[in-house]
């Protein structure tokens, strides 16, 4: 296999990944949207699987009593429903919507956790009993203040919300925040001042409605928002089972119902995720549901129940969990809790992702710019390849060599096609030569490709992570197109410096005439950071292709005198 048939090759596999990225977003499965109904279950009656009683409403308090409370850390800032205490809304304060530019310098946070109806992504808790008042999700608590703010040299900020009831029972939902971290302990401490034992559970869930569908002023910027092809739903993770991905359109035909101890519940996006993490030795139960509401699209939810709780009374008890709601930093994740680092889904590549991911965060830790880890990427590996890939060169300037000689064979045999190969065999074989040569720069080429292409799309530090000049967002196309311009100027050199090889048929000739063209349009569409990858290792290819077709040229004239 020469170059050319590599060039081909790689061409139909990158083809080939595009048209089935597009063809399972625009028509693979999608969740059902709904139509809710009167009789439809609504956030107060879902049964908590575990538990004898139903999540009801508890306190009868109005809504005019609930309020919002606001707590800012150096990089959250949440928004806690005293309904509930639930947290409604999380805005990741190093993590801006847009790049920062001189005509925007201050861009709004990412928020995660929201409550308007069109992403409602919410973070509720509580507490249900069987035959006693318990505070659930949609219980009003009370708390002392209406703003909490982490001071400079406080480590920990603790927000308390209580409930009591008539009977003499009382719950604190106690939230630390620790300074730097994304992770916020929960602690619901029950003490019992009634006359009787309390028994029940306390429970944990995600509730969020599908993404709703983007609007895009063109097709091009449409089919290169690479957020459309990352995985949008729940997640949960268990020692037995492992990461296990739970979509919206199978919430309703395979609904999770499994005991679990050492796991945790998520709901995922691109770059973020929202989980409740339980003790690690604490015995769970993990199960999904559809809220339908009248009026409104169907809510999904993940949901950790856990063993129940027995107090009696004159007695204190207490449940926790920790709330993680940021980005998908893999080192971070991994020391939370186990396998939480494999919500950055690299799917079936992972194989090549993570190891590219890896050696990228250590260039970066040396030169401080993303772009450049690539460039000295590309290096690195153009480095471990040379051998293999100078083979491929001299076998292609050996094989344009001897193309008089292979046009005199298809003249000796015309039509017989087996003949014909058998003589260029023998050729081959007697000129040492290698039709193969290309095959393991190509074995290569391909898992670096697709590796790398998930590691720019499904990487948060690549996020909006700056090269020079007009690349501001690695992550993202080229707003320009000048690297995929770049790209085939290079390609349209190492054709002119490589002609067609000997034995290529007409139609192979075309599609190399034609492929420039097609690599330019195929690379308007992937992330920049890709792109730069490409250019760059094809000028090293150009240039390492020059120096063996020079030297073999010289070879060649020095034997003729």
């Amino acid at each position: 296999m020469n170059q050319t048939r590599t060039f081909l090759m790689f061409a139909l596999f990158a083809v080939s990944f595009l048209l089935w990225q597009a063809w399972e977003q625009d028509y693979g499965p999608h969740p059902v949207n709904q139509q809710p109904t009167a009789s439809a279950t609504t956030p107060d009656s879902s049964t908590v699987p575990g538990a004898a009683p139903a999540i009801a409403s508890g306190s009868a308090e109005g809504a005019a009593t609930a309020q919002l409370i606001t707590v800012s850390t150096d990089v959250l800032r949440l928004t806690i429903d005293t309904r509930g205490g639930s947290v409604v809304r999380s805005e990741l304060l190093k993590y801006p919507v847009e790049p920062r530019t001189k005509k925007n310098p201050d861009p709004a946070p990412i928020r995660l956790l929201d409550d308007g109806a069109a992403d409602y992504f919410a973070a509720q808790s509580g507490l249900v009993s069987a035959d006693g008042a318990a505070p659930d999700h949609r219980t009003v608590f009370q708390t002392a203040q209406t703003s909490y703010t982490l001071a400079d040299g406080q480590d920990a900020l603790n927000v308390d919300l209580t409930w009591t009831d008539a009977s003499g029972l009382k719950v604190v939902k106690r939230y630390t925040l620790h300074r730097g971290s994304y992770v916020i302990d929960l602690d619901q401490q029950i003490d019992n001042g009634s006359g009787k034992t309390w028994d029940g559970n306390a429970y944990r869930q995600l509730q969020r409605v599908d993404r709703p569908a983007p609007v895009y002023s063109n097709y091009l910027q449409r089919i290169s928002d690479q957020s459309r092809y990352g995985f949008f739903g729940a997640a949960w993770y268990s020692p037995e089972q492992k990461f296990s991905k739970l979509p919206f359109d199978k919430f309703e035909k395979e609904p999770l119902q499994s005991p679990v101890t050492g796991g945790w519940v998520a709901m995922m996006q691109q770059y973020f995720l929202g989980a409740w993490i339980p003790p690690a030795k604490e015995a769970d139960t993990f199960s999904s549901a559809i809220v339908n509401e009248a009026g409104s699209t169907p809510h999904y939810v993940i949901r950790s129940v856990g063993p129940q709780i027995s107090v009696a009374p004159g007695q204190q008890a207490s449940s926790t969990a920790q709330l993680y709601v940021g980005p998908k930093l893999p080192d971070q994740l991994q020391t939370i809790a186990p396998g939480l680092e494999l919500t950055i889904d690299y799917g079936m590549l992972k194989i090549f992702a993570e190891p590219l991911h890896w050696v990228l965060a250590q260039l970066d830790k040396l030169t401080g710019n993303w772009g450049v880890s690539i460039v000295l990427l590309v290096l690195l590996i153009n480095l471990v390849t040379f051998k293999f890939t100078n083979a491929q060169f001299e076998s292609a300037a050996k094989m344009r060599k001897l193309k008089p000689r292979m046009d005199a064979l298809k003249e000796r045999y015309g039509d017989d096609r087996q003949k014909m190969q058998q003589a260029m065999m023998e050729l081959y074989k007697k000129e040492k030569v290698n039709p193969a040569a290309g095959c393991l720069p190509l074995l290569i080429t391909i898992p670096i490709f697709y590796g790398l292409y998930y590691v720019l799309r499904d990487s948060v530090e690549l996020r909006q992570a700056p090269f020079f000049g007009w690349i501001h967002d690695l992550s993202a196309a080229d707003p320009y197109f000048v690297l995929p311009v770049l790209y085939t100027v290079v390609m349209l050199v190492q054709q002119w410096i490589m002609p067609a090889a000997a034995g290529m048929d007409p139609t192979q000739q075309k599609m190399m005439k034609f492929m420039p063209l097609m690599f330019a349009v195929i690379f308007l569409f992937f992330p920049s950071g890709l792109v730069l990858y490409y250019v760059v290792n094809g000028l090293c290819r150009l240039l390492q292709q020059w120096w063996v077709t020079r030297r073999a040229e010289a070879a060649q004239a020095k034997a003729a005198t």
